[in-house]
């Protein structure tokens, strides 16, 4: 596993804190010959403009440019995590309490590996969701090791 995302981390943290905003996810990934650097940034309330995430873009740029921790040329990408943010840390899970989430586990769970629903509770690295399968609804409790994949969902 790559450890630029830890790296970057490091590195703009103090950038996102001092905009009083909050770094959501940090992603190092190659796609086709291109490496590209995503730095996800929201606000607490949720909702970053393009004028913030220009911010963030410039201060970190120029940061990155000084430290050069990447060997390989790569794209620097700012931007908001949009509506289907990822949920990985603890207080992620935490603020998303009431709202409709996806689960993707890594094994079946009730003989399904992926969940929609609304996550009821979070304690201790487990969530519990309220899933309607057909036409009924049913209580699943996930432990947080268990998921490949969350993130807020839209509920259509």
């Amino acid at each position: 596993m790559s450890k630029v995302p830890s790296l970057i981390e490091e590195l703009a943290k103090p950038i996102v804190d001092e905009l009083n905003l909050e770094l959501v996810d940090i992603e190092f990934v190659k796609e086709g010959r291109n490496w590209f650097l995503r730095v996800y940034v929201d606000t607490p309330e949720g909702g970053i403009d393009i004028d913030q995430c220009a911010q963030v873009s410039e201060r970190l740029s120029l940061l990155l440019d000084e430290k050069d921790p990447i060997t390989q040329n790569y794209y620097l990408e700012v931007s908001s995590p949009g509506a289907e943010r990822p949920l990985k840390k603890d207080a992620d899970f935490e603020k998303a309490i009431g709202k409709f989430i996806y689960v993707k586990t890594y094994k079946p769970i009730k003989d399904m590996k992926e969940f929609q629903g609304y996550l009821t509770s979070y304690e201790e690295h487990t969530l519990v969701m309220e899933v309607r399968i057909k036409t009924r609804k049913i209580t699943v409790t996930i432990e947080q090791e268990k998921i490949a994949l969350a993130r807020l969902a839209i509920d259509f």
